[in-house]
């Protein structure tokens, strides 16, 4: 499975590549992104590195990583990024989807939206389970999750509450 263009009302997912290494490192340079997740921001080299590996794909020939950035139509610049790592036979994949927008476009609904339209989107690649991890105290991540049509479960992983759902193709 391989990443397509999606679109919703104003947003634009596109496909990953390599060359948005340099705006992304831009977007995703606030520390206070890193609160919920761990880590620093990556330099454009570092997100480079990173984006070249996501490009390649996955060493598992079962698994698909899928990854695009944002686009917000209006302003025609990248603000995030969402990424779902596929499993599964084809009749009955499962989806863990993680999304990230950059704090200036934070509070706008475009990671709910870009959410939705990745959910459907997967709903058409007949994915039929999609999970993601939330940090239990990100508030914000657990909307856009209820957003997504996802609802969270007693299960917890690395700390974080997993929340899953099915979805309609």
């Amino acid at each position: 499975m391989e990443a397509e263009t999606i679109r919703t009302e104003r947003l634009v997912l596109l496909p990953l590549v390599v060359e948005h290494a340099e705006e992304m490192a831009v977007v995703l340079g606030d520390p206070e992104l890193h609160a919920f997740i761990g880590g620093s921001p990556a330099d454009p080299a570092g997100l480079r590195a990173r984006y070249e590996r996501l490009v390649a794909g996955s060493p598992d020939p079962d698994v698909s990583w899928c990854n695009w950035v944002i686009r917000l139509r209006d302003e025609g610049c990248l603000v995030g990024t969402v990424q779902a790592t596929v499993t599964g036979p084809a009749h009955d994949r499962v989806a863990e989807i993680a999304w990230v927008v950059g704090t200036p476009w934070q509070g706008r609904g475009i990671a709910g939206e870009a959410a939705r339209g990745l959910v459907a989107w997967l709903g058409q690649q007949e994915v039929r389970t999609v999970i993601a991890h939330i940090h239990p105290e990100h508030r914000a991540s657990a909307a856009v999750a209820t957003a997504a049509g996802l609802t969270p479960t007693r299960i917890r992983h690395e700390g974080e509450i997993r929340w899953t759902g099915p979805v309609r193709g």
